[in-house]
């Protein structure tokens, strides 16, 4: 990385080390990959000792975890941007798929934290779990990532998926969104003549799915 130095490290002595380490982390993913730094890596760029980062991270997987944490709150912050907007249900919806594979292209450091195995010190209420919790109850509360694609699937689709649950469409929906930026930051998305664009390829998916769900759809299968 050169001699990248994003940081006033007159700051850190007013609280901002915390902030620094996520923000190295975070820069380091998105330009090497998840296997691409170290503490020490992390400690050398902010310019403290690695015993300093301990004070705020208790080793590199706490580290990651409040990458991906963050990663989930922006995404989170753009896919309830897009619910938000203006149109009709079903142009919202697809605004949250045009701003999921924006946030994927564009962020790819928290992005590749936020998808990566976790540490087996991390469970299902760990960070990961707190940000991609799912309401069981279906309320109207949404504020993670996948609590709002449920709650736009329900208003765009106010008659219901013919008994299927929801969240099981919705998680098709995020399964087929994940996938689709995933092979297109790879750069294994084919392209070419008569092929579409990864909006389009999102919008005709998600259609399908959720079109195939609808009542009267799935007895015909």
């Amino acid at each position: 990385m050169g001699h990248w130095h994003p940081f006033d490290r007159r700051g850190y002595h007013h609280g901002n080390l915390k902030e620094a380490l996520i923000e190295v982390a975070r820069r380091f993913i998105a330009e090497r990959g998840i296997g691409g730094f170290t503490l020490a890596d992390a400690a050398k760029l902010v310019g403290v000792t690695p015993a300093a980062l301990y004070r705020h991270f208790r080793g590199r997987e706490a580290l990651l975890a409040e990458v991906a944490g963050r990663g989930f709150d922006d995404l989170a912050a753009r896919l309830a941007r897009a619910l938000k907007g203006p149109g009709t249900p079903l142009e919202r919806f697809t605004r949250m798929g045009e701003a999921y594979l924006a946030f994927a292209e564009e962020e790819p450091g928290y992005y590749a934290a936020m998808f990566a195995p976790r540490g087996k010190e991390e469970d299902a209420c760990g960070p990961w779990g707190a940000r991609f919790a799912v309401q069981a109850d279906g309320g109207e509360e949404a504020h993670g990532a996948f609590d709002l694609l449920v709650k736009a699937l329900r208003e765009t689709f106010p008659e219901g998926f013919g008994g299927v649950d929801a969240r099981f469409i919705a998680l098709e929906v995020w399964a087929l969104s994940h996938g689709i930026a995933t092979l297109a930051a790879a750069g294994q998305l084919p392209t070419g003549p008569g092929l579409p664009s990864k909006h389009e390829l999102l919008r005709a998916g998600v259609l399908a799915l959720v079109h195939g769900a609808l009542p009267g759809r799935r007895e015909a299968l």
